[in-house]
């Protein structure tokens, strides 16, 4: 992670992590915590955030279009809050868009937790939604449904990151490869295991089956471990 100095937007410094960064924070953290399945299957994001942050998730009415909360004070991450009205939805896709919320809203604990410890409080980031001396970050539908801004398109840097957070903390890397192993071709003088282009579709439901996370989700971490671009080599 390095840090610039800036005098555009709320915070006086601008973080920048790369890919590997993110992968390598969200592997050691669910290490930490002994949350790191050692097989394909669905990461226990809500108990790795009552573990890492110490705090225990509260379901509440949030501002019109807010969907995720995190508060943070002098210690860190002091609390998180997910819509009630998502939580009341039932179906299977608002569960999953609940996991997401909740990995986009670690992502700031992760990421942006030593911005406000430091003291940096812009009360520009947040609006006036709440009425409350702890300092928070209201992530709104926009930032993460569809998780756009997941290639650096309009929203805010922070938004960003912890969107870049998601695909690695829901379905880290390794498992990843060995559950794509059925939907993979050998390529290249070297025999790279790559997925079959004509078999992406059946990987990315596969994916999102085993993950337990909506397809969307599943599709932009395939395409983010390989870029079609590159013709599917995996990035290191």
């Amino acid at each position: 992670m390095r840090t610039y100095r800036t005098t555009s937007g709320p915070f006086a410094e601008r973080l920048f992590y790369t890919p590997k960064d993110i992968e390598v924070i969200c592997i050691d953290e669910l290490r930490k915590v002994k949350l790191l399945p050692s097989s394909p299957e669905p990461v226990r994001v809500n108990r790795f955030i009552e573990k890492k942050f110490k705090i225990h998730l509260i379901f509440d009415d949030l501002p019109d279009g807010v969907i995720g909360c995190t508060e943070f004070g002098p210690d860190g991450v002091q609390g998180m809050i997910i819509s009630k009205t998502l939580s009341e939805e039932g179906s299977k896709i608002a569960e999953r868009r609940i996991n997401t919320t909740l990995a986009h809203e670690a992502g700031h604990g992760l990421l942006h937790t030593h911005l406000f410890v430091l003291g940096q409080n812009p009360e520009s980031l947040f609006g006036k939604e709440f009425d409350s001396k702890k300092t928070k970050i209201l992530c709104r539908n926009t930032a993460i449904q569809g998780l756009q801004g997941f290639n650096g398109t309009s929203n805010p840097w922070w938004e960003i990151q912890a969107n870049l957070v998601i695909g690695p903390l829901l379905m880290p890397k390794a498992l990843v490869l060995t559950a794509l192993e059925p939907f993979c071709i050998k390529k290249g003088r070297l025999g790279w295991q790559v997925p079959d282009r004509s078999l992406q579709e059946e990987a990315v439901k596969a994916l999102s089956e085993i993950f337990d996370v909506n397809p969307i989700v599943a599709k932009i971490r395939l395409e983010s471990l390989f870029p079609p671009a590159q013709d599917y080599q995996l990035t290191l």
